[in-house]
């Protein structure tokens, strides 16, 4: 289970997420604390892919594969350090994989309206401060 590289926001995503940001106005603080209820739902999470693969098995005898239909099976591809890995995935965890690669994908698009947000805010608080002095 460790293999497939689960990530939540317990660790380092929320000290990043909690810290980076010393003076926060009101606003950032409401926009942090819905980014991370909304985040916190989505758990179990991976960044990767699922494919159902058919592959001959080690049986000498097996009838299947003499047939050349093979056995289908199920693999976890995703990116470690850069290069593309795959994971052989047992056939009982592939809903709870797929529902993860599902959150994963639905975080990345919290991670990505978070950073519009950011700037936006810091662009009509850069508007009320020039319009203050």
């Amino acid at each position: 289970m460790a293999g497939l590289f689960f990530f939540g926001l317990t660790g380092s995503i929320r000290y990043i997420i909690l810290n980076s940001m010393a003076t926060l106005s009101r606003t950032a603080l409401d926009a942090r604390e819905a980014f991370l209820q909304e985040t916190a739902r989505l758990w179990p999470v991976a960044k990767g892919s699922l494919a159902q693969v058919r592959r001959p098995c080690m049986r000498p005898n097996c009838q299947a594969c003499a047939r050349g239909d093979k056995h289908p099976g199920w693999i976890f591809v995703f990116r470690e350090n850069g290069r593309q890995r795959c994971l052989y995935v047992r056939q009982r965890l592939v809903p709870a994989l797929r529902r993860a690669i599902l959150n994963g994908r639905r975080l990345e698009e919290h991670l990505t309206r978070a950073g519009h947000e950011l700037i936006e805010r810091d662009r009509q608080e850069g508007r009320s401060r020039r319009d203050r002095a």
